[in-house]
This record gives structure tokens, sequence and C-alpha cells, in this order.
């Protein structure tokens, strides 16, 4: 698949490794940085989307994203456990479980820009939880999380309104902005398998962000919750990616 993501903002938060371990699956190792997981959640806008035999499809080919994510490794190789991608179109969201076997859910989602200030909003419309999706791949993440624990958790939204500032500089291999976005892999989790698909783009050309307001229960909505600090921001404007198909491991 070739799809270009813009408007991004990543905002990551430290967490705790035992907060995340009954939320993702035993093969995986939870990577840290600084002695800390991290959770992030990221917000952005697709377009250009198409396979790479295929020219893009009309009303499949842009749309709006919010992923909230984490970061692990299996066998060495690091990579981005996804706990919810959410998107706003349905046919997307269709194929991203069917073939990527990701936990992505429809919602209604807007982004509206003005100079320099980005406003962003998303609200979850399936009624399926992040346990009952993997209850339907008939999946097991460690058996301490089943489907019914997230009935009473609230609806996943978002509304925030970030401004965007200067760019920075290519992230160092030793920097928590090079550990934070510099995946080039995602883990998915298909009847108990593990698999895994590769990703290209080049370095993110990141640029500072200030946070404006955010309400949010995303990462709520997992039954966790996150420091009342300000997150980790990190910003980008465009980038091009590549992304082959799973492969189990």
């Amino acid at each position: 698949m070739h799809q270009k993501w813009g408007k991004l903002l990543f905002m990551h938060w430290r967490i705790d490794v035992e907060l995340l371990r009954p939320l993702i699956p035993s093969q995986l190792s939870i990577d840290t940085f600084d002695g800390s997981a991290w959770i992030g959640e990221v917000p952005f806008t697709m377009w250009g989307i198409r396979a790479s035999f295929l020219p893009p499809i009309p009303g499949t080919s842009a749309f709006h994203e919010l992923n909230v994510r984490t970061y692990v490794h299996w066998n060495g190789v690091p990579g981005v456990w996804f706990f919810s991608l959410d998107a706003v179109n349905s046919l997307a969201v269709w194929g991203a479980r069917t073939f990527y076997h990701l936990p992505y859910f429809n919602a209604d989602m807007s982004l509206t820009q003005k100079g320099n200030t980005i406003e962003y909003a998303s609200r979850r419309t399936d009624a399926l939880t992040y346990g009952e999706f993997f209850a339907a791949e008939s999946a097991e993440i460690t058996g301490a999380v089943n489907a019914e624990s997230f009935r009473s958790y609230p609806r996943a939204a978002l509304e925030t309104s970030w401004t965007i500032g200067e760019p920075l500089p290519q992230a160092s291999h030793s920097s928590i902005e090079f550990f934070l976005t510099e995946r080039y892999c995602l883990y998915s989790l298909y009847r108990r398998r593990l698999y895994r698909s590769r990703i290209f783009h080049e370095p993110w050309p990141l640029r500072r962000a200030t946070l404006n307001s955010r309400q949010s229960t995303m990462i709520e909505s997992l039954g966790i919750t996150v420091s009342s600090e300000n997150p980790l921001l990190h910003y980008a404007e465009e980038i091009a990616v590549d992304i082959w198909p799973l492969k189990r491991v």
C-alpha cells in the first residue's frame, strides 16, 4: 500500500509497563525509553491511499484517522502495537480489520486549520471495544483482559487543538524523538498468532507544537489513565509511506 500522512500530531505520555501488560500479547515485549513505557494518541489525515498495483479508488483514498499506540519488540525487532485506530471511512475500517487484523473502529471526525492552528475532533460510533475486537478475531491477549471488562468504560472520543511550531533537527538514534516516531513495522494478532507488517518512510520531518486544548477518553476507554502532565508533542506536516502485507512471525 502507498499512502500519505499529514497534519499529524504525536502526543505521548510516560506510563507504567504493568498497566499495559494485560492489553498486549504475551509474545511481545514492551519497549521502554528512560525506564518508562510510552503511550500515544496520534490524530492525522491520510490521502493518496492505494494498492501498489492500482490507482486510488474514489471514496477510499482520503480520510482522517486517529490511533492510540505503544511500542513493542519481538526478537529484537521494534514496532508499534495499536490499541485502536479510528477512521471516518467504513470501507477502510473493514479492509484493515480483514487484511491486517487491526482494531479499527468507525468514527465521526473533523479537521480544520486556521493559520498555524489545527482543531481536530473524533467520536467513535462503533459499539465494538478493544476486548470485543480480539474476541471476534479468535485472539487472546494475555488472559487478564476480556471483552466484558471493557463495557463499563467511556465511549472513545477526542477534541483537541494545537499550534504548529518551528522545525526540529533530524532525530538522532539515541533520542526520545527517534524512539517514539521512527518505527518501521506494526504487529497484530489473529487466532492467537502474531503477525508483522513492514513499513517504509523517510525520517520524520518533525516540528515543535503547543497544545491549546485536549479533552479525550481515547486512553480511558482501555481502562487505564495517563498522567495529568502535558504530553510530549511532535508535529509533522506530511510524509509518504509504503506498507507491506502481513506475514506471520
